[in-house]
């Protein structure tokens, strides 16, 4: 039997964690430097997941992908519509870099602070299952269903990229001389716009290759090497009821992520891996409703992937 929707309260209250983090750490930011625009910018954040998460838990199950693809494209389409474009904020993984060496505390390295080092501890890696702009894109592509992961070694071409991703950085800054300058951020929207249109490039055609739409987030893209430690942490990871579950592999077949899920609920651990993206598929999938996110310290877990044949 399927278990009763609890009540409009309840699902707001345990909706409330990340988006109340988020806000807290826009209303601290506005405090500390009296800028009101770190209100706006958290607290549009904070009210996109909140709103789209209530999709997700209202929504019935063949529809409740809508509530991640809401946040999606409020969160992604604003980072990068906004933030990127309109403000020429350079938010890629050089941006980090190149306002790092510039000392300056704005656009790009609040992101990665707030999304990809500090908040992944709390949440793991949902930014790549929830509000990633390249993964707005993705979502639509037609392989939703994973053929199973390629040998683990190819995992690795990601920290490749990483290393390739900070080398014309380094150039850049050393070699080159540039500078960020913020009175003049035209240069800043040709280094977003250049870098979107290779990552897209390649996340489509990658897809297409490999009949997987996240093949570009198990291989190539480099924001999980950052992402990956502190995620190994996080306090919020999928669990399982092994009484519940008779272990059907409906959850394991939906992972967009290749994680064998049921694995992890047989041997009554949490799902510990950091390419868990907490897309929460897997819980949708489930007949016996058996998953759900639970939140509490660890230091993570194996790695059990399902393999392509």
């Amino acid at each position: 039997m399927p278990k009763p929707r609890p009540p409009l309260w309840k699902i707001l209250l345990d909706g409330l964690p990340v988006p109340a983090a988020l806000f807290g750490f826009g209303v601290y930011l506005w405090r500390s430097t009296g800028a009101v625009f770190y209100l706006f910018n958290f607290g549009y954040i904070a009210l996109s997941i909140l709103a789209g998460g209530l999709v997700w838990e209202l929504a019935p199950r063949a529809k409740k992908h809508w509530g991640r693809r809401m946040i999606l494209i409020l969160v992604g389409g604003y980072m990068i519509g906004y933030l990127g474009i309109a403000q020429q904020e350079n938010m890629q993984l050089e941006g980090f870099w190149l306002y790092l060496l510039s000392g300056l505390f704005a656009g790009s390295v609040i992101h990665y602070l707030a999304a990809k080092v500090v908040g992944p501890l709390l949440f793991g890696r949902g930014w790549c299952g929830w509000m990633c702009w390249t993964v707005a894109v993705l979502d639509f592509l037609p392989w939703r269903r994973s053929p199973g992961r390629l040998p683990r070694r190819w995992g690795f071409v990601r920290h490749g990229h990483f290393l390739v991703s900070l080398g014309v950085v380094a150039v850049a800054w050393f070699v080159l001389g540039y500078r960020v300058d913020l009175a003049d951020r035209a240069a800043e929207l040709w280094w977003l716009l250049a870098g979107n249109v290779l990552y897209w490039g390649a996340a489509v055609a990658l897809a297409a290759k490999l009949k997987d739409n996240r093949a570009f987030c198990k291989y190539l893209c480099p924001i999980p090497v950052i992402l990956k430690v502190p995620a190994r942490f996080s306090l919020m990871k999928v669990e399982g009821d092994r009484d519940r579950c008779d272990a059907c592999g409906a959850c394991d077949r939906v992972c967009p992520m290749d994680l064998q899920v049921s694995r992890y609920v047989a041997e009554g651990i949490r799902v510990g891996s950091t390419e868990c993206v907490l897309c929460n598929a897997c819980q949708n999938a489930c007949p016996r409703e058996a998953l759900k996110t639970t939140t509490r310290p660890d230091a993570g877990g194996p790695e059990y992937l399902r393999e392509r044949p």
